[in-house]
């Protein structure tokens, strides 16, 4: 990887982990902020609480760990931080990957399951292996999720409750993508790791301001294009990308996938 330019689809903020693998390696590190939460309010504290209350669920199911620093963070703005620890602490909590426990560790909760692929489908296996038919579940999220997962646990058995907490957008501050571009535009950047099928929508709708869609996937062709996951790589082949979809669902699984296609 020395010398090669390496773009991921996340915040500086989001991105320390990747710039750090990528600068190890001698390459060259782009964060791009492609996508923005917005909030459903301050409401989503109560409208937890009170599914918890009613529905009683055995088991809480995280998927990001923005979406448990969202939750936790409007809690403490509301003053309802220690009934809402309470009320995660009283459900069998999982982690969709070691990020989002970690997220709710540094909130007190503990984390009784994280399953061996970091996604969707690693979270059904979870659920099979603890032959939780029958058993009820609540998932805050994002309101840009797909049905998948509300699907598959139900296949499963499971009678499922989705919260959602934010929607996301394309972000508005586009001074970190100058660069990006000229780079871009100029054939010199060697490998792009898009992170969701969110920011897969985004990047399409932050690059065709400067380029039309047919230009745009022809110009993808001379750049690796890595998808951290199968959703993500289900959403970029709706815009006609083919891309290599990492083994490992995580920053560092997609910078060894770079690492091998580099090795071809």
């Amino acid at each position: 990887m020395k010398g090669k330019v390496i773009a991921i689809t996340r915040s500086k903020e989001d991105s320390k982990e990747f710039v750090k693998l990528v600068t190890k390696e001698k390459g060259k590190a782009i964060s791009l902020p492609t996508i923005e939460l917005v909030s459903k309010g301050n409401g989503i504290v109560d409208e937890f609480l009170n599914a918890i209350k009613k529905e009683d669920p055995d088991y809480s199911v995280f998927m990001s760990s923005k979406a448990v620093k969202l939750l936790f963070d409007t809690a403490k703005k509301v003053s309802k931080y220690e009934k809402l620890q309470l009320a995660v602490a009283n459900t069998t909590v999982i982690a969709v990957g070691p990020k989002t426990k970690s997220a709710l560790e540094n909130e007190g909760i503990r984390v009784a399951h994280v399953p061996e692929k970091f996604s969707s489908i690693g979270v059904g296996e979870v659920f099979t292996m603890l032959n939780a038919e029958g058993k009820k579940v609540i998932v805050p999220r994002s309101g840009a999720s797909t049905p998948f997962l509300a699907q598959l646990l139900g296949k499963i058995g499971l009678k499922v409750h989705e919260i959602y907490l934010y929607d996301v957008k394309s972000h508005s501050d586009l001074s970190q993508w100058t660069k990006f571009k000229k780079l871009f535009f100029a054939h010199k950047i060697d490998a792009i790791i898009l992170t969701s099928a969110s920011s897969v929508r985004a990047f399409f709708d932050i690059m065709l301001s400067d380029i039309d869609e047919k230009t745009l996937t022809k110009n993808l062709k001379s750049t690796k294009v890595i998808a951290i996951g199968p959703f993500t790589a289900d959403e970029l082949q709706k815009f006609g990308v083919k891309p290599i979809v990492a083994k490992i669902h995580t920053v560092p699984g997609a910078i060894e996938t770079v690492k091998a296609t580099f090795l071809r």
